[in-house]
């Protein structure tokens, strides 16, 4: 959530930072204007509260000193006033479920940095990357063996298995056989081994309360995305970053503990609403994924470094693998809710020649950590820590680069170097 006290303090630069997403001067008005009169109406039951109070004391005072025609009096005051007071208290409690819910659905102000735009049209690309770039060599050519799509490839070397995975739980959830599952294995161990160095590995449920979904801003914002385990009052975790940001809910950590780095390997599952008949061929938008996530609490002086250093190890991942790709900065109007500034990477296809988006590295500011009531120690107090993540990777689009861009001439696909240590049936998929 964004700060509230900022947008009492400086409602004019929050609502012009807010314009730059494309949310109206309508919308927060209407916060600002809740806010003030639950804040009006707290403040009237807070003061008929304490007349009640003395008023309770006069009159045991009064009945104290046999002044019963007094005390009856002021009985009745405090009675009538009791009832004002129950009845504004009523009327706040009632308006600050209003205001949460306004607070809520207001989406994170977009960094300075951030380019202008309000859709994925304006995004801005920063650079691309190809092997033998930087030795002059020009954009990969590719021949015809190399533009065969990834669910033709998979069905010829009975690797990929959407019939058989779409009669099991409907379509866009995939089934991966033999070295098709060994690849996804292989590319997970990849990058965890790669994370090493730095990132804590977790291992986080697969489902999520509600609380814990509404502090990264999946929920209310992006209910008709998610999956409900409604008997349990559950939900299937769409990312690791959801179960990630919560590891600390509600805890202080100290100064000296941040940047604290998480990464986690989890299955993702996402209702993908409003994609019907759109990118639903193969692996391009699935409902079920693997992800190897990126997380980090830290301060606001290392959220930068942070994010950087989460783009990079992402960056560095495609790079041993050798798969083209692209670094997106994107606009204030397709950054997701919850996110200051965004930085996507998109791989190069050339099955279904399309630029696929592989990962996002967000920064958050303290809008998740305000939900999640995440701070750290400083010298004069505590302060709201800020969240970064990223994917690094995420598998299903990766695995269709793989085979696309790997594929032989003899239909074989020899996968590059940085997965033969990971894969025990050898590094050439074939038919078996």
């Amino acid at each position: 959530m964004i700060d509230l006290a900022q947008l009492r303090r400086e409602p004019e630069l929050v609502t012009a930072a807010l314009a730059r997403r494309g949310v109206s001067s309508e919308t927060v008005a209407s916060l600002i204007q809740s806010d003030k009169r639950h804040r009006e109406l707290m403040q009237e039951a807070e003061t008929l509260r304490a007349r009640v109070k003395d008023l309770s004391r006069q009159v045991g005072e009064a009945r104290k000193n046999k002044e019963t025609e007094r005390g009856d009096a002021l009985a009745e005051e405090s009675k009538q006033l009791g009832v004002q007071e129950r009845e504004a208290s009523a009327r706040a409690e009632e308006l600050g479920a209003e205001v949460r819910e306004l607070h809520l659905q207001i989406p994170n102000i977009p960094a300075d940095q951030a380019p202008d735009g309000l859709s994925e049209e304006e995004n801005v690309e920063l650079r691309q990357w190809w092997p033998g770039m930087d030795d002059g060599q020009p954009f990969p050519t590719y021949a015809d063996h190399q533009r065969v799509a990834h669910w033709d490839i998979g069905t010829e070397l009975g690797i990929l298995d959407l019939e058989s995975g779409a009669r099991l739980a409907g379509s866009m959830f995939p089934l991966y056989r033999a070295d098709g599952s060994r690849l996804l294995r292989a590319l997970t161990q990849f990058a965890l081994d790669a994370h090493a160095d730095a990132y804590e590995e977790i291992r986080p449920p697969s489902v999520a309360l509600t609380e814990t979904m509404m502090s990264t801003g999946h929920l209310p914002k992006s209910q008709d995305d998610m999956y409900a385990v409604e008997r349990d009052g559950l939900w299937l975790i769409p990312t690791a970053e959801v179960p990630l940001t919560s590891m600390n809910r509600g805890e202080i950590l100290t100064e000296e503990q941040l940047p604290l780095r998480l990464t986690a390997a989890t299955q993702c599952f996402r209702r993908e609403a409003g994609a019907a008949g759109r990118d639903t061929r193969g692996l391009l938008r699935v409902h079920e994924f693997e992800k190897v996530e990126l997380f980090a609490y830290c301060t606001p002086d290392q959220a930068e470094a942070a994010q950087m250093d989460i783009l990079t190890r992402a960056e560095t991942l495609l790079r041993r693998l050798g798969l083209p790709y692209r670094v997106l900065d994107l606009c204030t109007g397709d950054l997701g809710s919850a996110s200051a500034r965004t930085f996507d990477l998109e791989v190069y296809t050339p099955g279904v020649d399309r630029w696929l988006e592989v990962s996002s590295v967000s920064w958050f500011r303290d809008y998740q950590a305000r939900r999640a009531n995440v701070r750290y120690r400083t010298e004069s107090g505590t302060a709201l820590v800020h969240t970064v993540n990223g994917s690094g990777l995420a598998w299903a689009r990766i695995w269709a680069a793989l085979v696309e861009t790997y594929r032989q001439a003899d239909g074989t696909v020899v996968l590059p170097e940085a997965l033969a240590p990971y894969m025990a049936g050898g590094a050439t998929l074939r038919r078996r």
